[in-house]
């Protein structure tokens, strides 16, 4: 069915449907949808929620366009994100759209009185509702690699220049563009055109991608951003990097080993000496060949009992003492240490002095050896003590249950902020455990003093040193035989690197700062110099890189729980009403809260990432702040 071209009102009439003109805007988006099962709708709001920013949704279908202006005659957005250009669905007769000509044409006036930009996620050519000039082409569900072209190249300057895009599991327009219409390609196909930005004929910025995706596709994660950066100018409350944080668990401890053959060695595995120098030859191999990720350091979590404090250092020498212990003496400064405890206890029962001893003669026994420890972070033996085991206690392999954070151990929540911790990890495994916001983390019900940051789990066991023996562990979860099967036939250890970096790649693609956990039989020499840790790191950013030109950040971790904690007050002074108003003629934002708190922004001051800006704003109650705005082209 071919649907007309809505006609634009006059300029004159069109200035009815919005209230007298300011140059000022609210920095939040309007998300335009056909209804809740709209595929677009759930893929703006994950970079949304990912950001940070305030958004209101319109499910156009059975709800009205919504008051485009503030009260203080602003406009109130600073972005028009439509899940379709058309939004189009069959009423029983037909199709309809979810906006009428009244509103399309409302939506418009305010787009061109408040210079506010407007993008199509998915869209088809032709004119309707009014005409992007996409011209047919070819369409088909065929998956296909896209490329950015000069024009497109600075929208989305955080890619490479000749990044390859993968489309997959979308349905596809090809399009041409009109000869002498006022477009230009920034996403393309060979010679077909896959992406547009245009200006209407009344002057508004429009963009528009021609094909359709989902939050979880990796294109999605590549270019929904620079989408929303370009429509709001890139000024934004919230904001988003790429960190890259992995945690190594139990060193100078001893763990179970798991065989090639299936079977458990009756000797526990530690490692030596020799893993941990090969692990810091990596690590810096690793740091040279990734100008991106030049600051990276692995996060230590050690367990101080099977540490000798004692005997004569010489590092230069490299003599004295125990061999692991000395080695890591003479190089604490090359990684982050983290408390994972004394003795790697189960605390889910343990009594409060127990719970204190483990923390204190840990950061004791630091102390002794000259390693630097943050001692508002605690990370307990298997996360125990925050409501997630196993009903048997000796069960060490089979999943746990997740009881709840109120089923935590309450002498260890008292003993933790007795001895300064601020900060506990969690487990994303765990559903008790993941926090209602990205980023963030959980303040304990029990103990509001602590917050819980949870931790990405990978399929890397605790209890595999080499490449046979984590290709039995996999396959025998995930194989067809296993206790969990997915894959119709087992994996090869080559395969089994691939599929985990790709979960992890979609973790730093999406801007999580939680760390990744390994345990210290991953940091075994296998040979030629490698290790299960390091072959999964490399992998996820190999492929990061391939896609990238931005830094990945690694804090310490108090700096990533820290960050946490700032992402919290975020979301939460945006529930208590906090506001941002970027004035265009004075090239200032002004915010504002009723409450006392914190916000993040992009493009108002602060630090540089990439070719942004991102800063916190500290906000007393009832008193602007306002800042210069560096606006994008």
């Amino acid at each position: 069915m071919k649907l007309a071209p809505i006609e634009v009102t006059s300029d004159a009439q069109a200035r009815t449907l919005a209230a007298p003109v300011t140059n000022k805007v609210g920095l939040r988006a309007l998300v335009v949808a056909v209804d809740g099962d709209d595929f677009g709708l759930a893929t703006w709001k994950a970079v949304l929620d990912r950001v940070g920013m305030p958004y209101d949704v319109v499910q156009t279908r059975t709800e009205a366009l919504p008051e485009l202006l503030r009260a203080d005659g602003a406009g109130k957005y600073n972005a028009i994100l439509l899940t379709n250009n058309s939004l189009l669905y069959h009423d029983g007769s037909g199709f309809v759209s979810g906006l009428d000509a009244q509103e399309w044409n409302a939506l418009w006036a305010y787009e061109r009185d408040f210079a506010v930009r407007q993008v199509s996620l998915y869209t088809a050519y032709g004119s309707f509702p009014e005409d992007y000039c996409l011209r047919p082409g070819t369409e088909n569900g065929n998956a296909t690699n896209a490329t950015l072209t000069t024009q497109g190249a600075p929208v989305f300057d955080y890619l490479k220049s000749n990044v390859s895009i993968p489309i997959t599991l979308s349905y596809v327009y090809r399009s041409a563009l009109q000869p002498g219409c006022a477009a230009e390609p920034i996403l393309q196909s060979g010679s077909d055109v896959l992406g547009v930005k245009s200006t209407s004929t009344d002057g508004r910025e429009r963009m528009a991608l021609t094909f359709t995706s989902n939050q979880y596709l990796p294109q999605a994660d590549l270019l929904t951003y620079g989408l929303l950066r370009w429509a709001t100018r890139g000024l934004m409350l919230g904001e988003r990097k790429h960190y890259l944080n992995v945690d190594v668990d139990d060193w100078f401890n001893s763990t179970d080993h798991l065989l090639a053959d299936g079977t458990i060695s009756p000797t526990p595995f530690r490692i030596t000496q020799g893993d941990a120098s090969s692990t810091l030859s990596q690590q810096n191999a690793f740091r040279a060949a990734n100008p991106l990720a030049s600051g990276f350091k692995l996060n230590i979590a050690y367990n101080g009992e099977g540490a000798n404090p004692n005997g004569l250092v010489l590092c230069l020498l490299n003599l004295g003492g125990e061999p692991l212990s000395n080695w890591s003496k003479c190089n604490q400064a090359q990684f982050t240490w983290i408390n994972h405890t004394m003795t790697h206890p189960k605390m889910n029962d343990t009594d409060y002095t127990t719970s204190l001893n483990e923390i204190n003669q840990n950061l004791t026994r630091a102390q002794q050896m000259g390693i630097p420890v943050d001692r508002t972070v605690l990370k307990t033996g298997e996360y125990s003590g925050l409501g997630v085991y196993h009903p048997d206690p000796n069960n060490d392999i089979d999943p746990p249950t997740d009881f709840g954070l109120a089923a935590s151990n309450p002498n260890l929540l008292q003993a933790a902020k007795d001895a300064g911790v601020k900060y506990l990890h969690g487990n994303m495994s765990f559903n008790s455990h993941k926090p209602s916001c990205f980023n963030c983390g959980i303040y304990h019900p029990l103990e509001q003093s602590l917050l819980i940051v949870p931790d990405w789990p990978v399929n890397v066991a605790y209890h595999v040193t080499n490449q046979a023996e984590e290709t039995t562990f996999y396959n025998s979860y995930y194989g067809p035989h296993g206790k969990f099967p997915y894959w119709p036939v087992n994996q090869t250890y080559t395969q089994i690197v691939d599929h985990e970096s790709n979960v992890g790649l979609q973790h730093v693609m999406s801007g999580s700062v939680y760390s990744h956990t390994f345990h210290q039989g991953n940091l075994r020499n296998y040979g030629g110099n490698k290790n299960l840790t390091f072959d999964w790191i490399n992998a996820v950013v190999n492929k990061y890189k391939s896609y990238y030109n931005v830094p990945l950040v690694t804090p310490n971790w108090g700096g990533l729980a820290g960050y946490v904690a700032g992402r919290n007050a975020h979301f939460s002074a945006l529930t208590a009403g906090a506001d941002a108003v970027y004035d265009r003629t004075a090239g200032t934002i002004t915010f504002t809260s009723p409450a006392n708190g914190s916000v993040l922004a992009t493009n108002a001051g602060g630090a540089a990432y990439g070719t942004d800006k991102t800063a916190t704003i500290a906000l007393t109650a009832n008193t602007p702040v306002t800042v210069a705005a560096s606006p994008r082209p």
